[in-house]
């Protein structure tokens, strides 16, 4: 199912007279569920799905499951595995459901990091090394 987008004019007015809508709803304002990047299991690696949900029919990658992140250290680009979302800044259900988007403190074996790219819509996830 799809979201609708487009703010919401006020269907009522200052007075409490009704007001009738200019125009109906049009395709290029709706959008797609959010994507819930979680994090991955042993089994399962990196899952990312392809859609079509962009104008022009291009392809755009939305990550589902993803157990490593590139991280950014004073020594360069590091590939490491994730253990467990720790803090989410926008939503403190998601660190208990393991869900990961931009700003996301995740502990990592090189240590905390956070998340600086979002997610549901790049296909990879990047960090920094927070001290």
């Amino acid at each position: 199912m799809e979201n609708y987008h487009k703010p919401l004019k006020a269907s009522v007015s200052g007075t409490g007279a009704k007001r009738h809508k200019l125009a109906d709803k049009k395709l290029a304002h709706f959008g797609q569920p959010p994507t819930s990047s979680k994090l991955g299991k042993e089994e399962v690696k990196k899952e990312v799905r392809l859609t079509k949900d962009t104008r022009g029919g291009n392809i755009k990658p939305k990550l589902k499951v993803a157990m490593f992140m590139n991280l950014l250290t004073p020594s360069g680009m590091k590939k490491v595995r994730m253990r467990n979302v720790t803090e989410t800044p926008d939503n403190r259900h998601h660190a208990r459901m393991n869900i990961i988007t931009k700003g996301t403190i995740v502990d990592t074996e090189a240590g905390k990091a956070k998340v600086t790219n979002r997610v549901g819509q790049d296909g990879v996830v990047n960090g920094i090394l927070v001290k």
